[in-house]
């Protein structure tokens, strides 16, 4: 049974200094699940506390002994993750078989790439007469979000624990769960005491705390660019290091020679994955002007096709969006593209047909779409896409990067050489050509306002690495 009352620090399940709770809501039926504790500054202080006195013992640890540490955290966290899934399943709607491959799979996947960059990485380098060493950079708090809950929190905490830093994790107070069973295949590989400590809170109390915290040396955050942006400010004033993972509105660029029925139709699915709660998502789709009515109907057959209802029924393609918040700023954005000209294809405000409860959001296609309006410039995150026309390749090369953010970009083209020179011209930090997934060895991260540093790979591991040059050695 997952204590939700208590917090993991030093190695052990303690009780909050006050005791305060918040009620997780279930998407799918709007009803309360559970109470969750919530912390404050004083919670936070014994955590911070405990990852100090931890870092002077395992910032020294040898490789080996962390290739071991991954390896136990890998057999923990296989024998948890059908549990890990279901919760994430009921605190943000994800369909239990996309809760399962995707949501819980990412969490595996990278402890097992992280593990492989371990094995194979060079913490000390000869340049001229110097040795230049790579060393970890302390404590480490992580404010992680609510859409890839297990993704992001392995993608930090697996890299830190293979630099050899100690860590406080304040996970989304809308998916606790799921962060606690983390906590607890941490305390079941034999993570060492204050390693890794877990305060559940609010952003305004324990994000706060962290972001201004002395004793913490780097914030590793991914969150609305809002948000981040007040975390960065926090976190000035003790000149911390902030890695950032923020918002995104990324283009996806279909070029005249692609293939238009399958990149459409990936596209518009990439979009409507996880209820469009993906900040990577390609959500302005931009073709050329003279396809866009044959565009439109291919997007409007994979809406159609895209069945919003209970996570846990068969045939569920999408579940809710995670919470009622949620859920009206996306109603409201898409009256707006209505209102701002833009040609509604498919969906649009309301429930879907026959649903009468949940955060149910009608897959939405918006056609005509000109890079001025809102539905273009702010992030919807539900699942709602945007078609926008250029005049040629240039044009769309314009449109792509007329934007505050910078996360992701996808081309699809008749050729890899095509599709190539296009992503070069992209401002964004990872651009994906004709379909091809990300590869979670390399970095993930943006440009702009999406971000700064990255994760994933060696080189999200380095962002957790500080870099000394030892002169004559």
């Amino acid at each position: 049974m997952v204590n939700r009352m208590k917090f993991y620090i030093d190695g052990a399940w303690v009780d909050p200094v006050v005791m305060k709770t918040v009620k997780v809501v279930n998407p799918a039926t709007e009803e309360p699940i559970y109470e969750v504790a919530v912390g404050s500054k004083a919670d936070v202080d014994k955590a911070v506390a405990a990852a100090r006195a931890a870092f002077a013992t395992f910032s020294v640890t040898t490789r080996e002994e962390r290739i071991a540490l991954l390896e136990r955290i890998i057999d923990a966290y296989k024998a948890r993750s059908k549990e890990i899934a279901a919760a994430i399943s009921d605190e943000m709607g994800a369909p239990i078989p996309m809760a399962e491959r995707a949501q819980a799979g990412s969490g595996l996947g990278h402890l097992m790439s992280t593990l492989q960059v371990l094995k194979d990485y060079h913490f000390e380098e000869k340049v001229g007469s110097a040795t230049v060493v790579r060393e970890p950079i302390g404590v480490v708090g992580m404010i992680t979000p609510w859409n890839w809950p297990l993704n992001q929190i392995a993608c930090k905490v697996a890299p830190a624990i293979a630099a050899g830093c100690t860590m406080i994790l304040k996970p989304s107070e809308f998916t606790p769960s799921s962060a606690l069973i983390f906590a607890e295949v941490m305390h079941a590989a034999g993570v060492p005491k204050g390693v890794f400590n877990l305060v559940n809170g609010l952003g305004p109390e324990v994000g706060v705390a962290m972001s201004e915290h002395e004793g913490i040396d780097m914030i590793s955050f991914t969150g609305s660019t809002r948000a981040g942006i007040d975390v960065a400010r926090r976190a000035a004033n003790t000149v911390k290091r902030v890695s950032q993972e923020l918002g995104g509105k990324s283009p996806n660029v279909i070029l005249e020679d692609a293939d238009f029925t399958k990149a459409v139709t990936g596209g518009v699915a990439q979009v409507f994955l996880n209820s469009g709660q993906s900040c990577n998502a390609p959500t302005r789709m931009i073709v050329p002007a003279g396809k866009m009515k044959e565009v439109a109907a291919i997007a409007k057959a994979v809406a159609d096709k895209t069945r919003a209802g209970d996570p846990k029924a068969e045939g569920t393609t999408i579940g809710p969006v995670v919470n009622r918040v949620q859920w009206d700023k996306i109603q409201a954005l898409i009256k707006k593209g209505v209102d701002e000209g833009a040609t509604l294809v498919a969906g649009g405000p309301g429930l879907p047909e026959g649903v009468n409860k949940g955060f149910y959001v009608r897959p939405t296609v918006f056609a005509d779409v000109t890079n001025d309006m809102t539905i273009a410039r702010e992030e919807i995150f539900g699942p709602v896409i945007a078609i926008l026309g250029a005049k040629d390749e240039a044009d769309a090369v314009k449109i792509a990067n007329d934007t505050p953010y910078g996360l992701a970009g996808y081309v699809s083209a008749g050729s890899v050489e095509s599709a190539r020179r296009v992503a070069k011209q992209i401002r964004a930090g990872m651009v994906n050509l004709n379909g091809v997934p990300n590869e979670r060895l390399a970095p993930f991260g943006g440009y702009k306002q999406s971000g700064n540093g990255r994760e994933w790979g060696k080189f999200g591991m380095e962002d957790f690495l500080e870099v000394k040059a030892i002169a004559g050695a």
